[in-house]
């Protein structure tokens, strides 16, 4: 069955069509903001979900302690939008990379991580570039196994060797804690905070992340920040990972059913170029709310395969549906725009300006 406000997104706008409820959205907001209130600790978002000016600058009129981005395109996208203390969680490399950075700098209040010496030797030329020092965080490596150092000692290693570069400042450190790995990131976080402060360093930005560790923000004794990013949405993995709710959800991908072969079949015009192929560990590539017990199985570009034979009630060749993916950040990625809602009253499109910036 199609809803009202189903059937005049796909008239207006056709479908496939990504949908944000803004009254989640500022729920959203709001809440999580509350939580590192609460927590003590500052709210730096990672923007890598939504990609929009306009929502990031919610966030910091929300409180939020400035962005955070993945790839300098994003940032370059944030700074020209006015947004001014930003951090890239990511290892830059290269001179290109430098020679944005530097002029990055003098635009915006400028962080970056970094995990090995051949990032830390390469950063100098941005900061000589911006004539401005640059703030650099070590990554380290809580049990995740993707980037950062692995040991306290390596941690505090590159700390010097980042104080002792040309230009740049030993800011911190940076720190993605498995969800039950906490008691494991704060023994690494304490030997390496010690071994940097026995040499004359200390640690003023201790940043955690990210949003399926909402439940566990404040448990790192020192942290001063954390990083969530698909809070501001939610997906099914965040359903999944018990830090939100259906209701919570405010991003739906509409899709029309364009196909009904047989009984217990059907198509989609959402395949994988617009939910993406990442399931999250999840069965199946999405929740479709008017259909729960249906499967998105499998997808060829543009066809979303439909398995039906667990459900109760089956969708009609035409029906336009509302779908949760399970990984929001992606998916949005696949998107120019978004349609903003408020109940049933569409009330704009919101572009997603960082899009596409993988460099």
């Amino acid at each position: 069955m199609t809803t009202p406000l189903a059937a005049k997104i796909a008239r207006e706008y056709g479908t496939p069509c990504a949908v944000i409820d803004m009254d989640r959205v500022e729920r959203n907001i709001a809440r999580i903001q509350a939580s590192c209130d609460a927590a003590g600790v500052a709210n730096r978002p990672h923007i890598k979900t939504h990609k929009s000016p306009v929502l990031a600058r919610m966030q910091i009129a929300a409180g939020a302690r400035g962005i955070t981005c993945q790839k300098l395109g994003e940032a370059e996208v944030m700074a020209n939008a006015g947004i001014d203390d930003i951090l890239i969680s990511y290892n830059l490399i290269g001179e290109e990379k430098m020679a944005r950075l530097g002029a990055l700098q003098a635009k915006a209040n400028m962080t970056v991580a970094a995990d090995n010496s051949t990032v830390v030797a390469g950063l100098p030329q941005a900061a000589a570039a911006s004539g401005l020092p640059l703030s650099v965080v070590v990554e380290c490596d809580t049990g995740r196994r993707r980037a950062g150092v692995e040991t306290p000692a390596e941690a505090i290693a590159l700390a010097r060797e980042i104080a002792a570069s040309k230009g740049l400042v030993f800011a911190g450190f940076m720190l993605y804690p498995t969800e039950t790995g906490w008691a494991e990131a704060q023994q690494f976080y304490d030997e390496a905070l010690a071994g940097v402060r026995a040499h004359g360093l200390d640690a003023a930005m201790v940043s955690t992340g990210g949003t399926p560790n909402l439940k566990n923000v404040g448990k790192l004794k020192g942290a001063t920040e954390h990083r969530p990013g698909t809070y501001i949405y939610n997906d099914r993995m965040q359903v999944a990972a018990g830090v939100a709710t259906w209701d919570d959800c405010a991003l739906n991908i509409y899709s029309t059913v364009v196909s009904r072969a047989g009984p217990d079949r059907g198509i989609l015009d959402a395949g994988s170029k617009t939910l993406t192929s990442d399931t999250g560990g999840l069965d199946g590539h999405g929740l479709i709310l008017e259909h729960p017990e249906a499967k998105i199985a499998r997808f060829a570009e543009e066809h979303g395969f439909l398995d039906l034979t667990r459900s109760n009630t089956r969708p009609n060749v035409g029906d336009v549906v509302r779908i949760v993916p399970n990984h929001v950040c992606v998916v949005v990625n696949m998107m120019d725009e978004v349609v903003m809602v408020r109940g049933e009253e569409i009330i704009g499109t919101l572009a997603v300006a960082a899009r596409g910036k993988l460099r």
